[in-house]
């Protein structure tokens, strides 16, 4: 099973949407480790790591988002270097908004 990491930056109305609740629902039951949080330019980041199809597979579903967000784009990379604090192998969390 190979292992991708991905960054990514959602935009639209996708705060006070439960965007992030969402996404911490999602992201656990496709089994990936990461964190998701606001940013104050109106953004949501999310990083997501696990094996490639699933990663691959919440991308997608970040497209769509929770019921009542609204996506206008995704940004996303792939990240090679992560530093290991950023990401805690089998927890999803949600981060203090930057």
């Amino acid at each position: 099973m190979e292992q991708e990491i991905a960054h990514i930056r959602i935009h639209g109305r996708v705060q006070g949407v439960f965007y992030r609740q969402w996404t911490m629902t999602e992201a656990r039951a496709r089994g990936l480790s990461g964190w998701v949080r606001n940013r104050v330019d109106g953004t949501v980041e999310a990083m997501f790591k696990g094996d490639a199809a699933a990663v691959a597979d919440m991308i997608q579903a970040c497209r769509r988002g929770s019921p009542r967000a609204f996506v206008t784009k995704i940004e996303h990379q792939l990240v090679f270097d992560a530093d290991p604090e950023q990401i805690v192998d089998g927890e999803f969390d949600q981060k203090r908004t930057v």
